[in-house]
């Protein structure tokens, strides 16, 4: 489970803190936007992190229907299909195009691994019914937290947007500023 440190040091915990976006309406445009970026930076680490635990939760899906439907084909010769069908299927969630890269996938992986440490999915055809049982609510249990700390970084994506938003809306903000200082910068 993600748990949120109140003043902890990590940027979920930065994000996540009450004061993050609390009086926004006061402080410049620029830091808005750092933060809005802090923020996003958030919002697609933990979207990779739940990919990679939908990636986990299909394989093991994939082993018991094997069982269930007494298949000969194993899990790691039909990977291909299995990691492809999500992502030819309807989206579900609250997805949202991103131009960041993650910024922690080795820690990422490394956690989701950790989760059932000593379940190794490349041979998942032998683990027992029980233990494959418990690797998936494992992950599912991982997922839907992962999920709900995303849904809520994304509130604040919104919030900091929003308030960008007001400032060109009612004229505080300019996008000639903007464009000048993007000039400047390159």
């Amino acid at each position: 489970m993600i748990e949120v440190r109140p003043g902890g040091r990590r940027r979920i915990d930065r994000v996540l803190s009450p004061d993050y976006v609390g009086d926004v309406e006061q402080r410049g445009l620029d830091e808005v936007r750092e933060l809005r970026d802090e923020a996003a930076q958030e919002e697609t680490d933990l979207s990779y992190l739940r990919r990679m635990l939908h990636a986990r939760i299909d394989i093991v899906r994939a082993e018991q229907r094997r069982r269930d439907e007494n298949g000969s084909a194993t899990v790691v010769e039909e990977l291909v299909g299995i990691l492809s069908d999500n992502a030819v299927g309807p989206a579900s969630g609250s997805g949202r195009y991103q131009t960041m890269e993650p910024s922690r996938a080795e820690s990422h992986r490394r956690h989701v691994e950790a989760l059932v440490s000593d379940v190794d999915l490349s041979d998942v055809m032998s683990l027992s019914g029980e233990k494959l049982d418990a690797t998936l609510r494992a992950f599912e249990s991982e997922e839907e937290s992962v999920s709900g700390r995303r849904k809520q970084v994304q509130t604040v994506v919104d919030r900091l947007n929003e308030e960008i938003a007001r400032r060109y809306r009612e004229g505080v903000a300019s996008v000639d500023e903007l464009l000048a200082a993007e000039r400047d910068g390159q």
